[in-house]
């Protein structure tokens, strides 16, 4: 993936530094206020979950989850990560990304997550 530096961060992302790691790619990246972000040297790089096999982003006519009430409403602020997926962003909800579609929730594929 290119380097493209996130700009005027601070933080420096690390285990413990409490925000959502994951694996992508062949590396860990960290969820950060609706941005998938990789140290790399000096700075932070962006990073998007590429849309495949593994994460699609088709309709999948309505996702049933245990992991919140079927009234639940994927908005920023929801409770629920961010995650750039593509063109769009989902949310990730018990290792699987969540993408709010009209009335119902589509499954776009687990995310790795490191505990």
């Amino acid at each position: 993936m290119p380097c493209q530096p996130h700009a005027n961060h601070t933080h420096r992302h690390a285990a413990g530094c409490g925000h959502v790691r994951v694996r992508h790619d062949g590396h860990e990246d960290f969820l950060h206020d609706g941005h998938l972000h990789h140290m790399h040297g000096d700075h932070i790089d962006e990073h998007t979950l590429a849309v495949g096999a593994s994460n699609k982003a088709d309709c999948s006519g309505g996702h049933v989850c245990a992991e919140h009430a079927a009234n639940h409403k994927h908005a920023p602020g929801c409770g629920h990560e961010p995650v750039p997926h593509g063109d769009h962003v989902d949310y990730l909800v018990g290792g699987h990304l969540h993408y709010a579609h009209g009335a119902h929730c589509d499954d776009h594929g687990k995310l790795d997550v490191v505990v």
